[in-house]
């Protein structure tokens, strides 16, 4: 055998023969000759990318494609008609809901709004008729220690802190607002014990003024499976569903989402068959589904 580089062997699998059949095949569907492919190497180019170049853009996978156009354009979660749909479908199940906290004046709201921190609405209301019995006005309030609250109101939980917030919102509002609960959202984020959320419940509630969206633990997660956020903190749930929502509805609205995850949405075994937004919700954890499930939804 001559001096030199050897001949490259033809393997003795026959892969090569397979490789190059495929090729071929992907070619010819294609409608890319092998004298293309041919001359381009001639030429100095890559003959198998500048052949693949030249495949048309339907020959890849028709999967990908029609997911992204059916997810990026088919579908908007936040479209006007799918809010209004959503909408519609509360006020047929939640007619006429409100505030589910017992309470007949602003103050009342207020303490009761204070105390639901992390406990149920059942539980508040068993506590404050008895303390609102006690301690009728805000001055009666005032004149406490937060010490002298905390057995009235320990199960509730985090009785220390929430006694001390009472107490405080309660001197404050007897020493710079004469006495009545104040009806804009800095005086009342102010106040101790109060941050946006109980603000928008006493305004929206009381003063019927839709200032914000009460954005608790059911309106956090229900929105999120409506697909109307993506996000976890409350404050920016808040600036998304602001966008979405007419303002006119905010308080409504907010009041009839926690009625929906008390009643049907629950979280760990919502009642998807029984609810009226079934074919609205693509919620990757639904129970029953008759569309299609989103995995991102949740």
């Amino acid at each position: 055998m001559p001096r030199g580089n050897s001949p490259r062997q033809p393997s003795r699998s026959g892969r090569h023969e397979g490789a190059r059949r495929v090729r071929e095949v992907t070619l010819k569907k294609a409608g890319v000759s092998g004298e293309t492919t041919k001359g381009s190497r001639t030429k100095g180019g890559s003959g198998a990318r500048a052949a693949q170049s030249s495949i048309p853009a339907k020959t890849k996978s028709s999967a990908v494609k029609k997911d992204r156009s059916s997810r990026g354009s088919a579908f908007d979660p936040t479209s006007p008609d799918r809010v209004r749909k959503i909408i519609a479908g509360l006020d047929q199940l939640y007619p006429g809901v409100t505030c589910a906290l017992t309470h007949r004046s602003a103050w009342e709201l207020l303490v009761a709004t204070i105390l639901s921190a992390q406990c149920t609405d059942v539980q508040v209301n068993l506590v404050t008729p008895i303390i609102f019995k006690k301690y009728p006005t805000v001055q009666d309030f005032a004149r406490l220690e937060p010490e002298q609250l905390q057995p009235d109101i320990r199960s509730t939980g985090f009785f220390r802190n929430k006694a001390k917030s009472v107490v405080g919102a309660a001197r404050k509002v007897v020493a710079e607002f004469g006495g009545n609960v104040p009806e804009e959202m800095d005086s009342l984020l102010s106040l101790p014990g109060v941050a946006r959320k109980t603000a928008n419940v006493v305004l929206g509630t009381w003063f019927k003024k839709n200032v914000g969206l009460v954005v608790d633990t059911h309106v956090t997660r229900i929105s999120r499976r409506l697909e109307l956020t993506k996000h976890e903190e409350a404050k920016k749930i808040e600036e998304d569903l602001m966008r979405v929502i007419p303002q006119e509805r905010w308080t409504d609205f907010s009041h009839e989402v926690i009625w929906h995850g008390r009643k049907l949405c629950v979280a760990r075994n919502p009642k998807c068959a029984e609810c009226l937004l079934e074919t609205l919700c693509h919620a990757a954890d639904k129970t029953w589904s008759t569309v299609e499930i989103h995995a991102d939804a949740r």
